[in-house]
């Protein structure tokens, strides 16, 4: 089996909160990512990736062979519905970063996080 993409979701204390976004069904939105990336990517959920402001953050890694050639982790902000999570899965079941190009539907969500966030969870101290 070839090495995948991983996808990262916040689920922290501002990330999935109907407290920071009621009205949001973010279990549909995880569901979706789910669905959108079975078998294309890992899914892996945080406790807390760093820009709360910024939730809800997913973080795409590319593969490692697109990672050795340069590709980088793309972060979204405001994934906060089933058609920004689709996107997100045809964009992985496309390969990713380094592999496939960013959706333009995902231009708005594509952000640099600062220097204390981390794209594998629990932010930096």
């Amino acid at each position: 089996m070839p090495a995948l993409p991983a996808v990262t979701v916040c689920r922290g204390c501002c990330c999935g909160s109907g407290r920071r976004h009621p009205g949001v069904d973010h279990a549909a939105v995880l569901d979706r990512l789910a669905a959108g990336t079975d078998g294309h990517a890992r899914l892996r959920t945080s406790e807390c990736l760093g820009p709360c402001s910024d939730s809800d953050v997913v973080v795409v890694v590319p593969a490692p062979d697109a990672r050795r050639a340069g590709a980088r982790p793309v972060w979204l902000r405001h994934v906060l519905d089933v058609a920004t999570a689709d996107t997100v899965g045809v964009w992985v079941r496309a390969g990713g970063p380094g592999t496939a190009e960013c959706p333009a539907a995902l231009d708005e969500h594509v952000f640099t996080p600062g220097p204390r966030a981390s794209d594998t969870g629990r932010a930096a101290g």
